[in-house]
């Protein structure tokens, strides 16, 4: 596995790290269709057991659900993870989320995520979403406040854009951005050059375009997703979305192939290609997906492979 220091903090981080997002079970808005929790436990050390030291999770994900199941997961082994999660969705007792970033909400939610994941404090903790915007700063101070306590160690921001972070920045430096970053989703790299000049560092989710990458699907089977599974209604799985990432999986097959691995590899890849990415949030729902995606650790895309793919 190959570690990268994360922006201004001190904790080396694997390149690849585990993605909770679709663990969350049934029973929310974004679901990813049934998953078993077993499954997910053996996700988590599988991940450990390949180098992977941290794990990126969210209250929203599975209404808390993620989080309890991660706590089981890491009993006993706390000191060999570093847990990154989230704050700023907030649900009713319908299973309604909301964009709440008002103070006392991020710090009630940081106690739960703590009694949910069973730890006295929590490694990287991000804003999820910069909803309402104008209540970015309270937010932040919020935080500020969280690492006074030593509740967090390390504040980061997902979502946000360069002027968002440069409100943020004034009361609190930040350690990490997490975006949306893909062969698919390119957009974050207008706000790359602005982290590497202020050393913070870039974790980057949905690197496999939520699965459409992995080289799983095509036109026959993306319509076979669970009905609680949210992929079946996307926008990304159909049309010319659809078209284009078919087309970018053709293209990745024969390096996969030169290589003996699997296509998400290449995706994978393609992100940590980029100087300013410092890793890559790979989603797992079993111990096999999750041994799979550590291997795209040690994938490195020549020049040719990359002008290949960025067309």
């Amino acid at each position: 596995m190959i570690f990268k220091k994360l922006g201004n903090s001190d904790m080396n981080i694997s390149v690849i790290g585990l993605g909770m997002f679709a663990t969350g079970g049934e029973g929310w808005k974004f679901a990813w269709g049934p998953q078993d929790d077993n499954e997910t436990i053996n996700a988590v050390n599988a991940s450990l057991e390949c180098g992977i030291n941290w794990v990126d999770t969210a209250p929203a994900y599975g209404l808390g659900h993620a989080e309890t199941v991660l706590g089981k997961a890491i009993k006993g082994k706390r000191d060999k993870v570093y847990i990154f999660t989230k704050c700023g969705r907030v649900w009713d007792n319908n299973g309604n989320l909301s964009a709440v970033l008002d103070k006392e909400s991020i710090l009630k939610e940081c106690e739960d995520s703590l009694k949910r994941l069973g730890s006295d404090y929590i490694d990287l903790y991000q804003i999820h979403w910069p909803q309402p915007d104008e209540k970015i700063e309270e937010a932040w101070e919020a935080i500020g406040s969280l690492v006074k306590a030593g509740k967090i160690k390390y504040a980061g921001v997902s979502n946000f854009n360069t002027a968002q972070m440069k409100r943020a920045m004034t009361i609190l430096p930040i350690t990490s951005l997490q975006p949306p970053y893909s062969l698919m989703r390119r957009e974050a790299e207008m706000d790359f050059k602005f982290c590497k000049d202020n050393n913070i560092g870039i974790i980057v989710y949905s690197p496999m375009a939520k699965g459409l990458l992995s080289g799983k699907y095509n036109k026959d089977n993306v319509s076979a997703f669970a009905d609680t599974d949210h992929r079946k209604t996307d926008g990304m799985f159909k049309g010319s979305n659809l078209e284009n990432a078919l087309h970018l999986v053709e293209l990745m097959k024969p390096m996969a192939e030169k290589r003996g691995c699997a296509v998400s590899n290449i995706a994978v890849a393609w992100t940590l290609s980029n100087s300013a990415v410092t890793a890559a949030i790979c989603g797992a729902r079993s111990a096999k997906q999750a041994a799979v995606n550590a291997a795209s650790a040690g994938v490195i895309l020549t020049e040719e492979e990359l002008k290949l793919l960025n067309i």
